[in-house]
Order: C-alpha cells, then sequence, then structure tokens
C-alpha cells in the first residue's frame, strides 16, 4: 500500500530516505488522478516485493500541502515524482501507462 505523505513527515519520510521514493502529487476532485490511483497503488505494492533497492511509493494531496506542491512547482496534477537522495529526478505529468511510470523510475 502506498504512504500518505503530508507536509509534516515529507521531510523524514521522502527528502531524508535512503530509498528512491515515487510520489504522487495529486487531489481527491482531480478526475486523471482518481484514473492514476489504482496503478499507483498496485506499483506500490509490486515495487515493495522487489529484491534489493525497495521503492517507496506514496500520494501527496496538493489541496492539503500547497507549500509543498508549489516548492516542487507542481502545477498539473496528477504529477509523479521520482525522488533520490532528496532530490527530484524525474517526473511525469497527466495520465500514464504502468510501463512509462516503470521506465522513469528505472531512468531515475
Amino acid at each position: 500500500m502506498e504512504k500518505l505523505f503530508t507536509a509534516s513527515n515529507f521531510d523524514s519520510e521522502v527528502l531524508q530516505s535512503d530509498k528512491t521514493v515515487l510520489v504522487d502529487f495529486y487531489a481527491d476532485w482531480c478526475g486523471p488522478c482518481k484514473m492514476m490511483a489504482p496503478l499507483v497503488a498496485q506499483l506500490a505494492e509490486e515495487l515493495a516485493k522487489e529484491p534489493g533497492d525497495s521503492i517507496v511509493v506514496g500520494k501527496l494531496n496538493v489541496d492539503e500541502n500547497e507549500a509543498l506542491a508549489e516548492r516542487y512547482s507542481v502545477m498539473t496534477i496528477p504529477t509523479l515524482m521520482v525522488f533520490k537522495q532528496g532530490q527530484p529526478v524525474n517526473k511525469l505529468i497527466g495520465i500514464q501507462s504502468k510501463e512509462d511510470v516503470l521506465r522513469m523510475i528505472r531512468e531515475a
């Protein structure tokens, strides 16, 4: 299951993580975000089972965490962003295929 990131845990769970972190910037009212939600949940489950360096997958509600969305220039949702060693290294905007999301993660 994907984690829920908030302003209070973002630094410790994302920026200070020693693992690669995929963050789904979303909003509850966003239709495309709702379409991506099952894929994000599926990736969280599948990637957690991979051997070796597992990848953390989580969601961040932009309405409840506006400052974080602004900090990372999230202007359109859904935005999927990969963080490594506390830095955003890759992102995709809008509805994406599983293959494209996995490719983005692997290329990070």
